[in-house]
């Protein structure tokens, strides 16, 4: 007897039986029981979560000896037919392969025919949005005006390609990926059933690795099964499906929180000699950081994260070591990197560049430089009562001394210090960039622009106040700052290189601007 695999064996044969999609079931379900069944529908989402399943039942449900009915008997003649894929009544057709006008006007002229068996004629059409438009055209007339016993099932996972025109005869539902959770409850299942042996960690890295696809899960289990002899341990997973570790990604950032950036060096090292792809660590890391973010905001709610609660509530802990601010910027970092990744022929450079920035304490260099500065002690100044005779013979204040790039620069670093003292990811934010002009009181402050988010944070009110009070103090003059991407500051100085704008600037007193 030859050997079914489970993405097969385990397909769903009811509306009971259909994972994740309990919106689109109670939809199909109301319709049949009220009769009011659309002539065509159109079923969009990702691969693997059900949409050619769902058409199947639909089929059996309304060509049932007792149908049309919401449980297929699956033992009249008209249900085995379905179930072994050889119903004349249900004709399933792959839209990638007969995509052509002819092909649709074939499939126009058989619409006429009546049922052989059942009371309906079902047309499933899979990858629906390969048919050209000559072909989508050929069909509008027979999809907006079938017989009576034609019912029309369109299953894509590209519904933007189809035509509006065809979209708008058809009644759409959309079925979502499914969850971790979800996808870990039907592997249990399966397990039991088949009688394997398991690592729960398995199904976890088998769901994770899925990408919402239950038929991907399936087929992966399966594979796993064959690989291992007896008991299917994590490590067999990892082996198979080249991913990494969940304790390999909380280990690296426990890391990079602790500012170790040579122990980080290490494990990414580990990781790249134990075989992993390192595009696929990048994207692990990335996904990492995104359920730090969502589980810290949620408090650790298993629905937002999608992974088990036990997993949950250790993302919680390590997200509590971390600001949102400082999660932005890891996010901020690695997506960089994978445009970086792009560009270069070596995705491990780029990596380990990304991963000594991210634990690198830079707050903690200023200091050194600043201890080795040496101090410079401001008298205390003694206040006197103030007579009349006083003022009076008060001489005129003369005006503040002008501030250079260089006095700024030269405080830079006790400037970083200062504010790690007050607010940490302040200082973090602003150690990423560096002053590039002063002009009168107004300091500019340039940063590359791969840190737009850094920007925009120290941008808002608290933080910008923050700063200027700061660097007022330490170059005893009423400072403000100016935050600035290096891509706009190249733009002001090739606009002031341009003699007519320059003459225009001095001459009006104006300054350039970024268009929009």
């Amino acid at each position: 007897m030859s050997y079914t695999v489970f993405a097969l064996k385990w397909r769903p044969q009811d509306f009971e039986s259909i994972i994740g999609q309990d919106h689109i079931v109670g939809t199909l379900k109301n319709a049949i029981q009220k009769g009011r069944l659309a002539h065509a529908y159109l079923f969009a989402g990702p691969r693997g979560v059900g949409k050619t399943s769902t058409a199947r039942i639909l089929a059996k449900a309304l060509n049932c000896k007792e149908g049309p009915t919401l449980k297929p008997c699956q033992k009249c003649p008209s249900c085995l037919e379905i179930n072994q894929g050889r119903s004349l009544d249900v004709i399933e057709i792959d839209g990638a392969s007969n995509r052509g006008i002819d092909e649709i006007r074939a499939l126009r002229e058989n619409v006429k025919f009546s049922p052989t068996q059942g009371k309906y004629k079902v047309y499933i059409i899979d990858e629906v949005h390969q048919i050209t438009p000559d072909g989508f055209n050929a069909l509008l007339k027979t999809l907006e005006e079938p017989p009576e016993f034609v019912k029309f099932i369109f299953a894509t996972t590209h519904p933007q390609k189809v035509m509006p025109t065809i979209i708008s005869r058809c009644q759409r539902m959309d079925f979502r990926r499914i969850t971790v959770i979800e996808i870990i409850a039907q592997l249990e299942k399966i397990i039991r059933e088949e009688k394997i042996t398991i690592d729960k960690e398995v199904l976890f890295a088998i769901a994770k690795s899925s990408d919402g696809s239950l038929r991907d899960a399936e087929s992966i289990l399966d594979q796993l099964v064959s690989f291992s002899r007896g008991n299917v341990s994590l490590k067999d997973a990892i082996s198979v499906l080249g991913m990494v570790e969940q304790d390999v990604l909380f280990e690296l950032t426990d890391k990079i929180i602790q500012k170790d950036p040579a122990e980080s060096l290490k494990l990414f090292n580990a990781i790249i000699d134990d075989g992993k792809d390192p595009g696929v660590f990048l994207v692990n890391l990335i996904e990492h950081f995104r359920n730090l973010m969502v589980a810290k905001v949620s408090k650790a709610d298993s629905k937002l994260v999608d992974l088990p609660q036990e997993v949950c509530d250790r993302l919680f802990k390590q997200g509590q070591l971390l600001s949102l601010e400082e999660i932005f910027t890891a996010f901020n970092i690695l997506i960089a990197t994978q445009e970086m990744t792009r560009r270069l022929d070596s995705q491990r450079i780029p990596l380990e560049i990304s991963l000594v920035r991210l634990a690198y304490n830079k707050s903690l260099e200023s200091k050194k430089h600043v201890e080795l500065r040496p101090a410079t002690v401001v008298p205390e100044k003694k206040e006197q009562p103030v007579t009349e005779e006083a003022v009076e013979d008060a001489p005129t204040q003369t005006p503040q001394a002008s501030i250079s790039l260089e006095n700024v620069k030269n405080v830079w670093n006790n400037i970083l210090n200062n504010l790690a003292k007050i607010k940490m990811s302040v200082s973090t934010y602003l150690s990423e960039g560096e002053p590039v002009k002063v002009q009168g009181n107004m300091v500019t402050v340039g940063f590359p622009k791969s840190c737009s988010l850094h920007k925009e944070s120290l941008d808002r009110k608290e933080n910008k106040d923050l700063i200027e009070k700061t660097a007022s103090e330490l170059c005893n003059a009423d400072l403000r700052v100016n935050f600035i991407l290096t891509a706009q500051m190249q733009q002001e100085t090739d606009a002031r290189s341009n003699p007519f704008i320059k003459s225009a600037i001095e001459m009006f007193g104006g300054r350039v601007v970024k268009e929009g």
